[in-house]
């Protein structure tokens, strides 16, 4: 898989060991559809295995950020997630203000958008965040 090598050839340029414990949690990472954050992904991983920390779970993560496999969110709740990056597979969030679900969506019409109105500036945009803060449909019903 390319994100092993990437994350191989990062780790020996950093002059860090690949440990079973890291390849267990970049695996168990990589194959995690959400936005985890580091205690959700500790205590997936502290069902199978134990002896693995808090803090190699959040050092690790940190180094995926570093090397590009992940990045690190922030959706105004204190609590930083992090998301494996995919390739083309650009996307905003919904985020529930309440409960916190955070629904991934994807729009073509609003990445059209953007560019217009980047273009009409004479603005070249390198990258973005879109994010909607509100009420959920379970939330909004109560």
């Amino acid at each position: 898989m390319e994100q092993e090598k990437i994350i191989d050839d990062f780790m020996r340029r950093k002059g860090l060991k690949t440990t079973k414990q890291r390849n267990v949690i970049i695996k168990t990472f990589l194959n995690s559809h959400s936005h985890c954050s580091t205690e959700d992904l500790y205590l997936k991983l502290r069902k199978k295995h134990p002896k693995i920390g808090y803090a190699t779970v959040h050092r690790t993560l940190k180094l995926l950020v570093e090397c590009g496999i992940a990045i690190e969110q922030n959706f105004r709740d204190g609590q930083t997630r992090f998301e494996p990056v995919r390739e083309d597979s650009h996307h905003d969030h919904l985020v529930c203000v309440e409960c916190g679900l955070i629904i991934e969506f994807s729009e073509p019409q609003i990445e059209q958008l953007q560019q217009e109105i980047a273009a009409s500036y004479q603005f070249v945009i390198r990258n973005h965040r879109h994010e909607l803060y509100g009420l959920c449909s379970r939330c909004a019903g109560k």
